[in-house]
């Protein structure tokens, strides 16, 4: 079969292979909310993805579960300063102290939750997560919801594959701009990082187990 270097016309996305549902143990698991800001997920904002609003729901209700049995919520907040390269590609947007860059008040991060300001897409990159998620709570599973699918989603699951994590994404949890980039993401985190993406939050559970934290958190 011969590839053309320039697709024309449209592309077929290979098949995507989605997990039914799936049950986690609370204390080996983290739930990362990816830039769930007013810039990106309002109708104001400065990159509003539409389809963000539509996973608020199901993140909610992850959410949910997820603090009912104490698992560990991260919440990656995008952050730029005046002159910022990024604002080359994309504009200015989420700047420290304005309404964009905050959380949307539906999915607003509760006291103890850790809180990672990044400037990249990829969450681990400069920030303190990976000393957290590994040295810190040292959880296996990282499940990851929020915005942009095939942008920050996908650049956090690779760094997170890449150091071993087990990568977790609920397909209507994440967002993206064309349903080819939602499906691109989905297709590279499932077959190329190994991860599980299930075509909802709501197949995810979580499951108590006694005496898996480690001592002394």
């Amino acid at each position: 079969m011969s590839v053309r270097f320039i697709p024309e016309g449209t592309v077929k996305v290979p098949e995507i292979s989605f997990t039914d549902t799936i049950r986690f143990p609370a204390a080996q698991t983290a739930l990362l909310v990816q830039d769930m800001q007013n810039d990106f997920v309002e109708p104001a904002g400065a990159l509003t993805i539409p389809a963000a609003a539509q996973t608020v729901a199901p993140i909610q209700r992850l959410l949910a579960r997820a603090r009912a049995l104490d698992v560990r919520v991260v919440y990656v907040q995008d952050t730029h300063l005046k002159d910022d390269v990024e604002f080359d590609i994309w504009g200015e947007h989420t700047q420290p102290g304005t309404w964009g860059w905050e959380i949307i008040r539906d999915l607003e991060p509760r006291r103890g939750e850790l809180n990672i300001q990044k400037n990249r897409y990829d969450s681990f990159y400069g920030t303190w997560l990976d000393h957290y998620l590994s040295h810190v709570w040292r959880v296996r599973t990282l499940v990851l919801v929020g915005t942009v699918a095939n942008i920050c989603v996908l650049h956090t699951a690779a760094s997170a594959g890449l150091r071993h994590f087990r990568v977790v994404v609920p397909a209507d949890a994440i967002s993206a701009l064309t349903d080819f980039d939602q499906a691109m993401a989905l297709r590279q985190i499932s077959w190329l990082y190994g991860g599980t993406v299930l075509r909802s939050a709501d197949d995810i559970e979580f499951a108590e187990e006694p005496g898996t934290r480690s001592e002394g958190e």
